[in-house]
């Protein structure tokens, strides 16, 4: 039953091999003890036995209101496994996500790390030697049921330490009654973006393309458009790339074609947060905005009529989207690998899985779920932003320097394309905030 390591060079199968023989000669030991024991009438194996084990999970909360909480998910996978799993009990912590992270934090800080939690980073985590293994906590059936690009993106020097939780890609929202007024198809380049821009500004329409820059997730629709200019945070070495020329360019070309042209609206977007901007779109005032799949129920829900197409890029074979995931992680702490990877191969089973994609229209991590989605009737948008997904690029998550450095792309980016703000000056200036991360005995510069 132990999943975790007794050493990290061994391979399963060299462990089990050599678990055999050990077995045989631990079991001589086992029963001569109990021979021993039998006539000493203590009652510490029954009491042992009966200890009870009680996880604690601390998660973000994805609903937006008391209806779709989380709470009302984790509950219900709780019971299930509880049922199954009498002696394990789990209690699930549910925090705001823009509090989440600093909850954890503080909790692993004073020594009170849980059993288990779900968090936007975990390389600092593991670089500490505060994790499990993936492997040490997951079935070989459920390790192997993620999807690559996701279980790639949760390991720091090919070990597997963040186990992907929920996905998301972007696709580019637009609003259908607006560009059918205006007599607009879905652009594909980002000269195609400006001219619907310019055209919906004419009609009066408030945000002809949301650009939300703001410090709530200003990283991400960063990263979509230096994607789409061909190039990133990271090159294909992992190392920051962040004022190189194609990124200078684009958002030089963010600058000058539509905050300057007047085409982002009344809000600047350093002040525009993503769910400002969600929400403007569902109450029909945004022409387009990159959006996740939980914006479509949004847009449902106040009835406005919206078209998805692929990220515009600088041409129409632009390069990959933006795909984002959650990390669930395990901290050794607490000491119970065994119960917590039983909680988490349920998690992972195929109906539970879906069963939160369906809850917040997110996308599923695993091959079983995802082929499922795939195949059943309905659900066309959403398979369109899971076909994204293969070619999607993450965050650099593995990285240590990550986190401070995605902090300061939500507080400085936006001086790029604020009136007066060079994009060279704003990008070299979080290159070297990025390298001295990395290397902190450079320097901050």
């Amino acid at each position: 039953m132990r999943r975790h390591h007794e050493g990290r060079g061994e391979g399963r199968g060299d462990r089990r091999g050599r678990g055999a023989a050990r077995s045989a000669t631990a079991l001589a030991v086992v029963l001569a003890l109990a021979a021993a024991l039998a006539g000493c009438g203590s009652d510490s194996a029954e009491e042992s036995a009966d200890e009870e084990v009680a996880l604690r999970l601390v998660a973000p909360e994805y609903g937006d209101s008391a209806k779709t909480s989380s709470k009302g998910y984790w509950k219900r996978v709780v019971a299930s496994f509880e049922k199954g799993h009498p002696g394990t009990t789990v209690d699930v912590e549910v925090h705001p996500w823009r509090t989440v992270d600093k909850v954890l934090a503080r909790q692993v800080a004073a020594g009170d790390a849980p059993d288990l939690a779900i968090s936007g980073t975990y390389a600092s985590y593991a670089a500490d030697g505060r994790l499990y293994r993936a492997d040490d906590l997951l079935s070989i059936g459920t390790q192997a049921d993620f999807l690559p690009p996701l279980a790639r993106a949760g390991e720091m020097q090919r070990v597997q330490y963040g186990m992907p939780f929920a996905a998301s890609t972007r696709l580019l929202f637009y609003n259908r009654d607006l560009f059918e007024e205006a007599g607009l198809t879905p652009p594909k380049t980002w000269d195609g973006v400006r001219g619907a821009a310019e055209a919906l500004k004419k009609r009066d329409v408030p945000y002809p393309y949301a650009l939300p820059l703001g410090p709530e997730e200003a990283q991400a629709e960063t990263l979509n458009w230096l994607l789409s200019g061909g190039s990133g945070y990271t090159d294909d070495l992992g190392s920051y790339t962040l004022d190189s020329p194609e990124n200078v360019e684009t958002v030089g070309w963010l600058k000058k074609e539509l905050v300057g042209e007047g085409l982002t609206g009344p809000t600047p977007p350093g002040e525009l947060d993503r769910a400002d901007a969600y929400a403007a779109f569902a109450k029909g005032r945004v022409g387009m905005v990159n959006g996740h799949p939980s914006l479509m129920r949004a847009a449902e829900r106040s009835g406005v009529r919206y078209g998805v197409a692929p990220v515009p890029g600088r041409t129409e074979d632009a390069g990959a989207t933006l795909g984002v995931t959650d990390w669930m992680i395990g901290f050794r702490q607490a000491g119970h690998p065994e119960e917590a990877g039983a909680f988490l191969d349920h998690v992972y089973s195929e109906k539970n899985v879906l069963a939160f994609t369906r809850a917040h229209d997110l996308l599923p991590v695993t091959h079983t779920a995802s082929d499922t989605l795939t195949a059943a009737p309905g659900n066309t948008t959403l398979r369109r932003f899971l076909a994204e997904l293969p070619e999607a690029r993450l965050y650099p998550s593995e990285k240590t320097s990550w986190p401070e450095l995605s902090t300061r792309i939500k507080s400085g980016l936006a001086d790029a394309v604020a009136p007066g703000g060079s994009p060279k000056a704003v990008l070299s200036r979080l290159q070297r905030h990025a390298a001295a991360y990395e290397n902190p005995q450079a320097g901050n510069g």
